[in-house]
């Protein structure tokens, strides 16, 4: 009677159904919604970018041109043209017809300048001609034929020499030019080809007897 009872147990626990976590968890996955697939990004590779080519100058861009004159360097019976600025730091001894002038206070200019800007921090000897300004720092010297447009003098800044505005040398110029003399009526003299030929007798006369 006791071996029935086992049998009965066991066929009971066969035929239960399985409480097992891994019955449970299969339970769930079966009554979640489908998840959706997750598609994978595919990786994205950029390409090098070509470096751009470098713009060439068009007509109307401006060249700047610099010269620099270094502070041990000696410059001496040059011509110095198409310099947009020169930069004296040493000691130079030419001419120059340009747009700007910088001595700084190591430098010296001797020689012939004509020019839009001059700023004048060293010493400067000879002929300066600044179309538009001049200027002299505490530092600076400037001596000789000066003319300018307009000047500013900074305290402790030395001008010497024949010294002018660019208006008023004009004006004296003009005023000191000798009056062309006037004109006056001649008459025009015959010159000999034009006179009528002479008749010379030559020869002797007959006598009569």
């Amino acid at each position: 009677m006791l071996e029935g009872f086992r049998k009965r147990d066991v066929s009971r626990a066969q035929n239960a159904p399985s409480d097992s976590a891994y019955s449970k968890l299969n339970q769930a996955f079966s009554h979640a919604p489908p998840a959706e697939a997750v598609k994978p990004e595919a990786a994205k590779t950029e390409a090098p970018k070509a470096a751009e080519p470098a713009k060439p100058e068009q007509a109307g861009d401006k060249v700047v041109c610099k010269l620099t004159v270094g502070p041990d360097i000696k410059l001496k019976g040059a011509e110095i043209t198409d310099c947009d600025t020169l930069v004296v730091e040493g000691r130079v001894e030419a001419s120059m017809n340009s747009r700007v002038i910088q001595i700084a206070e190591s430098g010296v200019f001797v020689g012939k300048v004509g020019i839009e800007l001059a700023e004048i921090r060293g010493h400067f000897d000879g002929e300066l001609t600044a179309h538009k300004r001049l200027v002299i720092h505490t530092s600076g010297r400037v001596s000789g034929k000066i003319r300018y447009g307009t000047i500013s003098i900074e305290e402790g800044g030395e001008l010497s020499g024949d010294i002018a505005t660019i208006a008023s040398a004009r004006a004296a110029a003009s005023a000191s030019a000798p009056a062309p003399a006037p004109e006056q009526n001649r008459t025009p003299v015959p010159s000999a080809a034009a006179a009528p030929p002479s008749h010379a007798l030559t020869g002797t006369a007959g006598m009569r007897r």
